[in-house]
């Protein structure tokens, strides 16, 4: 403990020293640029939050940008002054250092009068057309800040807007049956964005009316702001210089595709128009090899000869060709159809990912006492039956051992594995379903097997088959029904010291019995997550899992008149289990926010089952739970935790209920440092209250049973991976007794004892939610 802090205190006297050293190498008449400020001087009616984020966007717009800073510290031109500032040298390290750092920003690198005419200029495109700025510089010894002090005056607003076109043409007549939907509304600010977005916006319409060659560029806003009272007249027209072609609807023409393209030196170009073949008098293929199946493409082809050309279909084809998985490249190319006016023949150059590929992956896993690792080999096959479908065959082996605390039953294992997948890239159903024309619906079919050997305690043999489909309805909501899941594990060889211990914790031989559960799934997916300018974001997942209900009812099963049925001999679940994931994102500000989590799971075994087969239980603890406690290692209810030997924690407590509530609050520390402060609650409970398990069950006091955690944590956002540390201490202990589960009394950090008994570290990849 002495030597841990003995380096921070270290660590933190270097970054001291360095960023105080940050202007060494400046020469005497330099000044380093600290900041640039925007100061508005607007109405007094303006809310402090939203003058404070308009002088924020006007900040951001500054050239140039100081040094990169992380508390106060200028962490890239430290390393550049590590690195030896301006002298030159041969040294490897220091060039590096000088590298990865960056050179001072100065004072003199400051254009004053081009940023005032910046900050003019955009506030002026926001409506403030008669705005003044000007700046003032700050030397604080050899810092230097400038301060841009803006005075906007009134804003302009709308008058009206009209439509300088000629109606009675083909496309005034479009553009103005459209014109209810125009973003430029009476009243409001003039905005340039806005008249940008609404050049953008008859564009898109007209493209969805055939118009694939206009563009924005020939829309024109003409702006009057002389009719006085800080008021704008608009008149949209399109430019006098627009050709007669971008006027005109254009209609398909000829449609061919290209399944099995090689790009070439020169970029894509039409080949010579041999091996035609017409399909379904509406595409022309040109594969002579026939990689692909032509019904298969032809489905995911939007366009149909004769038809208008419509921006949705274009981009709905080229979505749905890149999202077969199959092709690397996807291109189409348009050109007008020499022989027949307005009219685009339409080529599709696609470019098959390799046929067969092979990939290796090695992993490292380590926890507190616990080391291993972890390797895949996963051998993919594309286009297996030339209609997109993708096989994959995995194939893992991995182990851990334990190499600290005492060695238990449950120390070490290895296990090894295969599963094997196939992935159409439609329903495979008797039926006529098509569930959404958007999205590519998917089926599915896995085959899969594990052999795991707890060497002082058992092996286990498990096999598994699903067969089902998932599907989008849009962007939002995602479905997957998994028409059969069957999942079959045996126990073999179970040592004897692991049967004495089963008579010890009876709660161990529910892990080695054997498991038969066989049923539907359905999974439903909801999240609006995606849009990060909303306020509240919001994401639920829920679904239901069932097994052996049919049969269970037809052969009359009963574990309770000792009527228990098999199948292969082997004793099969039934039970019906339903679980829902809701949580909850209040954006506070761009770099802060609250996340909040609820997680409810229920299950209701009979018949032929006394309580859900052991892969099918609920759980709950560890870094994407309740933090505060190890996995597995809470409840049910207020049962306390079994011991295997001499102060040596079996963490394998398991359920048929489950209630968690978590709560994050995440914020911007730093560059790309971030922090958040959490606190999490939840149990798992029993259906039936064993006898050797007092508290176990699920009572009308199951509030009171809640485990309650907390802590603080950092957040290392390096954009393609965010890895998460999280300190988390026990707030409530559900075994303790009733009147004295609260232990804030108990907790004491000075004390090396409490530490290692309550402070928990989480070491995480991604955010626990």
């Amino acid at each position: 403990m002495h030597t841990r802090l003995l380096c921070s205190i270290l660590l933190t006297a270097v970054l001291f020293s360095v960023s105080c050293n940050s202007t060494k190498y400046l020469a005497e008449d330099e000044k380093l640029y600290d900041e640039g400020k925007v100061e508005l001087k607007l109405d007094s009616g303006i809310a402090a939050e939203r003058k404070e984020a308009f002088e924020e966007h006007l900040e951001e717009m500054l050239m140039p940008k100081p040094n990169k800073k992380i508390l106060g510290w200028r962490w890239k031109l430290s390393l550049w002054n590590m690195g030896g500032g301006p002298d030159t040298t041969k040294n490897f390290f220091r060039n590096w250092l000088k590298k990865m750092g960056e050179e001072p920003v100065l004072l003199s690198d400051v254009n004053r009068e081009y940023n005032e005419n910046l900050l003019r200029n955009r506030v002026e495109n926001l409506g403030f057309f008669n705005a003044t700025f000007s700046s003032d510089t700050t030397i604080h010894g050899k810092l230097a800040s400038v301060t841009y002090t803006g005075i906007p005056r009134k804003i302009y607003r709308i008058k009206s807007v009209e439509y300088d076109i000629d109606s009675t043409s083909q496309i005034g007549h479009d553009i103005v049956a459209d014109s209810a939907n125009t973003l430029l509304k009476v009243g409001r600010n003039y905005n340039l964005d806005v008249i940008i977005s609404e050049r953008e916006r008859i564009d898109n319409d007209l493209k969805n009316k055939g118009y694939y060659f206009f563009n924005p560029d020939n829309v024109l806003v003409e702006v009057d702001s002389t009719v006085g009272n800080h008021k704008v007249d608009m008149f949209i027209t399109i430019k006098p210089e627009t050709s007669k072609q971008a006027k005109s609807p254009q209609h398909i023409g000829d449609i061919y595709i290209y399944p099995n393209y090689t790009l070439n030196e020169q970029g894509y170009s039409r080949r010579r128009l041999r091996n035609l073949e017409l399909f379904d008098n509406n595409y022309y293929f040109i594969d002579p090899q026939n990689t692909f199946r032509k019904k298969v493409l032809a489905n995911h082809i939007f366009f149909e000869k004769d038809q208008l050309y419509n921006r949705h279909d274009h981009n709905l084809t080229i979505s749905h060709l890149v999202n077969l998985n199959t092709f690397k490249f996807v291109k189409n190319n348009f050109e007008p159809n020499p022989n027949k006016e307005n009219t685009l023949d339409v080529y599709y150059y696609l470019t098959p990912m390799p046929k067969k590929s092979l990939r290796f992956e090695i992993l490292g896993k380590t926890a507190t006492v616990y080391n291993g690792s972890e390797a895949n080999v996963t051998w993919t096959l594309r286009n297996a039956f030339r209609g997109a479908e993708t096989v994959t065959l995995n194939v893992f082996g991995g182990y851990e051992t334990q190499t600290g605390g005492n060695v238990n039953l449950n120390s070490s294992y290895y296990r090894y594995g295969a599963e094997l997948g196939i992935s159409w890239p439609r329903i495979l159903s008797p039926f006529d379903w098509a569930p959404s024309r958007r999205f590519i619906p998917k089926t599915y079919l896995k085959f899969g097997y594990e052999f795991l050997n707890r060497r002082n305690a058992y092996m286990l043999n498990s096999s598994s088959l699903i067969y089902g489909y998932t599907w989008k309805e849009n962007d939002q909501k995602q479905h997957d029904l998994s028409l059969a899941e069957i999942i079959y594990v045996q126990p073999r060889n179970i040592t004897d010291e692991y049967r004495a211990q089963m008579d010890t914790v009876p709660t161990l031989r529910h892990i080695v019995e054997p498991q038969f559960s066989f049923g539907p799934n359905y999974t439903f997916t909801f999240t609006n997550t995606m849009k990060q300018e909303l306020k509240h974001n919001f994401y639920f997942k829920g679904g239901f899992n069932t097994s052996g209900n049919v049969l269970g009812l037809i052969q009359g099963a009963s574990y309770k008149n000792d009527n228990v049925k098999t199948l292969f001999n082997t004793p099969y679940s039934q039970f019906v289990k339903v679980e829902a994931d809701f949580r909850h994102y209040l954006n506070i500000t761009d770099d802060s926010q609250l996340a909040s989590r609820m997680m409810i799971g229920t299950s209701y075994s009979y018949g032929n089952s006394y309580s859900l087969p052991y892969l099918k239980q609920f759980y709950s603890g560890g870094p994407n739970g309740l933090r505060a406690f190890r996995a597995r290692s809470v409840g049910p209810g207020s049962s306390a935790p079994e011991n295997l030997g001499e102060n040596n924690f079996f963490a394998d407590q398991t359920g048929d209920y489950k209630l968690e509530l978590n709560t994050e609050y995440r914020a911007k520390l730093a560059g790309f440092i971030h922090w958040a402060a959490f606190v999490d609650a939840g149990n798992i409970w029993a259906q039936h209250e064993a006898n050797y398990k007092p508290g176990s069950g699920l009572s009308k006091d199951f509030l009171s049973e809640l485990a309650v955690g907390g802590g603080l944590g950092l957040r290392f956002d390096f954009s393609f991976l965010i890895l998460r540390t999280d300190f988390a201490i026990p707030f409530r202990v559900p075994y303790r007794d009733k009147g004295d589960r609260w232990v804030f009394k108990y907790i004491d950090f000075r004390s090396s004892g409490w530490r290692s008994e309550n402070l928990v570290f989480n070491l995480a990849i991604g955010y626990p939610f």
